[in-house]
C-alpha cells in the first residue's frame, strides 16, 4: 500500500458539514465517550500524526480510515484555536456520563463545558470565570427551587419536567457568562481560505446564540422522555415491587438519550459558521472592504 497523499483536507470534518447527516455523523465521533479513556500516550500519538500530516509529513504505514481517526481523537481532546489539551470534564465527550447530576453539578460541569469549549483564544480573567460560575450555578438552582415551589399543588408528573425547566434558563445564563469575554472583544472571523480579518462582537453573539438553541435542545430528551417513561412504571406493579431500581433505571434512561442527543443537537448549526460582510459591525465592515474587497462572508468557530 503506498504512502497517503498529503492533499486530504483534515482541517475540515470528514463528511458534509452543510448536511444534517453530515454534521450528526461528525458530533457523534466528536462526542464519543469513548475518547475519555484513552491514555495521554495516546491522545500525544493521535496529536503528532496530526500535525505531522498539516506539516507535510506522512506517518509511515498509517491508513486514511487511522489519520481521520487521529484527527477526531485530537479534536475531542484539544481546543482548536489554542492547542492546549482539554481538561478531562470539560471535554464534549464527557457530556453523556457527566450531565446525569443534580443541578449543581450539572451547571459546574456546563461551566468547564462552556469555558473550554468557548471560540476564539482570548482569555477571561479569574474574576470574570468566577462570577459566570458562580451566577449560572445559582441560576439554575434558584431556578429548580422556584419552579418546585410552584408546582407544589400540580400533579407529579409536571413536577419532574422542573429540572428542563432549570437546565434550560440555566444555560441561557451560563453560557453568555462563561464566554462573556467574546462578548466584549468579539471572536476571530476569517475568509474561506482562513485568513483572520478581525474580531467581531456580532459574530461573537450569533455563535453564542447557536449554542444555547444547542444546548437546550440537548437538554429536552434526557428531560422530557424519562419522566413520561417514569411516570408509567411507578404506575405499575414492576417498579413498585422494586422501587430501588428507580434511581438507577432514571439515571441510564438520562445517559441513554444525551448518547444521541449530544451529537444530534451539536450538529444544528455548522461548526465553522459563516455570517454576512454586511451584518458585521461599522468598522470591521469598512476595514474588510478596504482590505479584501471582494469578501462577502466571513466564517468562525461558533464554539460547542
Amino acid at each position: 500500500m503506498g504512502e497517503l497523499p498529503l492533499d486530504i483536507n483534515i482541517q475540515e470534518p470528514r463528511w458534509d458539514q452543510s448536511t444534517f447527516l453530515g454534521r450528526a455523523r461528525h458530533f457523534f465521533t466528536v462526542t464519543d465517550p469513548r475518547n475519555l479513556l484513552l491514555s495521554g500516550a495516546q491522545l500525544e500519538a493521535s496529536r503528532n500524526i496530526v500535525q505531522n500530516y498539516r506539516a507535510g509529513v506522512v506517518t509511515p504505514g498509517i491508513t486514511e480510515d487511522q489519520l481521520w481517526r487521529a484527527k477526531y481523537v485530537y479534536d475531542s481532546a484539544f481546543h482548536p484555536d489554542t492547542g492546549e489539551k482539554v481538561v478531562l470534564i470539560g471535554r464534549m465527550s464527557a457530556q453523556t456520563p457527566t450531565v446525569v447530576f443534580w443541578q449543581w453539578v450539572n451547571q459546574s460541569f456546563n461551566a468547564i463545558v462552556n469555558y473550554s469549549n468557548r471560540s476564539g483564544d482570548t482569555p477571561i480573567t479569574v474574576r470574570q470565570l468566577g462570577t459566570a460560575y458562580v451566577s449560572a450555578t445559582t441560576g439554575a438552582v434558584a431556578t429548580a427551587l422556584g419552579l418546585k415551589s410552584l408546582t407544589k399543588h400540580l400533579p407529579p408528573l409536571v413536577g419532574r419536567f422542573v429540572p428542563f425547566a432549570a437546565v434550560a434558563a440555566a444555560n441561557c445564563i451560563n453560557i453568555p457568562l462563561m464566554r462573556q469575554r467574546e462578548l466584549q472583544v468579539g471572536i476571530p472571523v476569517a475568509d474561506e481560505a482562513g485568513q483572520r480579518l478581525g474580531y467581531s462582537v456580532t459574530a461573537a453573539k450569533q455563535g453564542i446564540f447557536q449554542v444555547v438553541i444547542s444546548r437546550i435542545c440537548m437538554a429536552i430528551p434526557a428531560m422530557a422522555i424519562p419522566p413520561l417513561i417514569m411516570d408509567t412504571l411507578e404506575k405499575k406493579d414492576f417498579l413498585k415491587r422494586r422501587p430501588w431500581l428507580g434511581a438507577p433505571l432514571q439515571v441510564g434512561l438520562v445517559g441513554f438519550c444525551l448518547v444521541f442527543a449530544t451529537p444530534l443537537c451539536c450538529a444544528l448549526f455548522p461548526q465553522k459558521s459563516s455570517i454576512h460582510v454586511s451584518k458585521l459591525e461599522p468598522e470591521l465592515r469598512a476595514q474588510i472592504h478596504e482590505q479584501n474587497p471582494s469578501v462577502e462572508v466571513v466564517y468562525y468557530n461558533k464554539g460547542l
